[in-house]
């Protein structure tokens, strides 16, 4: 009865796909794998209709995997602001750069060799593999998991190693032979359009028939997820340290979070304050003089990121002196919109007038 189960999910699932899917996405039946790749690589922890702009800047920008690798860091950088999760853009211009150097800006057809590029996992590795190529490899993401849990009735963590193996074996024993690219993008789509995370739609989906999840009442309760750690909290207050026009800035190259972005000089503590006792703290006034002038101070600004919560505020302080701390550098007041800045720094300059 299992096979009978297996082969009932796959039939519909691409019938499903030729007469009722109306997904539109500019990478769609994509088949350069310069292309998937990009599109692979923004989408990771990027929703769909985020994503979209910036695909469609990067190949506009930048048509071919040659033309990235040439690429400046930063320019490439100030193209990625705002998406987050910059460790993505360090992978795409590392890549870039190996495929241009190694492969002759060829990108590779193998899985293998797919596999082992910097920032493609095994998802990654078999969405351009079969998209690009038609190879064998069926993808397994949190769509996926999420409606193979459902049908199947899968109570396994989709988080643990054995969940993710499981649902890997799994997908792969679904593939239809010789239809690897059309059934993985059957999938993925059914997974964001009908057997969503929140309000499936379970009465017009060709699967309710013989879906587990469907039959016992419970499609909220799969697929089984490890609760989250709790985010680590960080509190960070910048100084916009202005003399004779220019604002002091430095490049973050520590490992940490937003390397290779920019920032205003930091003073981070281990506690929350308050912007009295800031101003008022030795560390303050070494950086920016005792007779500096504060001409603003923010209002407290957070921002959730995976495993942190980032608070803090910004002060705006006219120096009377240089007093340039170690690291940073004077930039025009104009040359920071060429910069890219992490988001948590971006949303208060958009928003302030220097």
């Amino acid at each position: 009865m299992k096979g009978d189960k297996n082969a009932h999910f796959t039939k519909c699932l691409m019938l499903w796909h030729r007469r009722q899917n109306r997904r539109e996405m500019p990478w769609k039946g994509e088949k350069d794998p310069y292309r998937i790749w990009l599109s692979e690589i923004i989408l990771q922890q990027t929703r769909v209709e985020q994503g979209w702009d910036y695909y469609n800047r990067f190949v506009s920008q930048y048509p071919t995997i040659v033309q990235l690798a040439n690429a400046p860091d930063q320019e490439v950088f100030k193209l990625w602001e705002g998406l987050g999760y910059y460790s993505r853009c360090r992978n795409l211009l590392a890549t870039a750069r190996l495929i241009r150097d190694q492969y002759g800006g060829h990108f590779p057809h193998t899985y293998d060799e797919i596999l082992s590029l910097k920032g493609v996992g095994p998802y990654t590795a078999a969405a351009i593999a079969s998209f690009a190529y038609n190879l064998p490899f069926a993808v397994t993401d949190g769509n996926v998991m999420r409606v193979l849990a459902r049908y199947f009735g899968i109570k396994t963590d989709i988080l643990s190693t054995k969940g993710k193996k499981q649902f890997s074996d799994l997908s792969q024993s679904l593939l239809p032979a010789g239809r690897s690219a059309e059934f993985n993008q059957a999938i993925m789509d059914f997974g964001a359009t009908v057997c969503k995370p929140a309000l499936p739609l379970c009465k017009d989906c060709p699967l309710s028939g013989q879906c587990t999840a469907y039959g016992e009442g419970k499609t909220a309760q799969y697929p089984v997820k490890a609760k989250k750690a709790a985010r680590k909290k960080r509190f960070m207050y910048y100084i916009i340290l202005e003399y004779r026009g220019k604002i002091a800035v430095r490049l973050r190259e520590q490992k940490d979070i937003w390397r290779h972005l920019n920032e205003f000089v930091l003073i981070e503590l281990e506690k929350k304050s308050i912007p009295g006792a800031i101003v008022r703290s030795d560390a303050f006034r070494n950086l920016v003089g005792a007779d500096a002038d504060i001409v603003y101070t923010s209002p407290v600004i957070t921002q959730a990121l995976t495993h942190q919560q980032i608070e803090g505020l910004f002060i705006h302080v006219k120096a009377n002196r240089s007093l340039l701390p170690e690291g940073y550098r004077w930039i025009s007041k104009g040359a920071m919109a060429e910069l890219p800045f992490p988001r948590f720094i971006n949303q208060f300059i958009q928003g302030y007038h220097f």
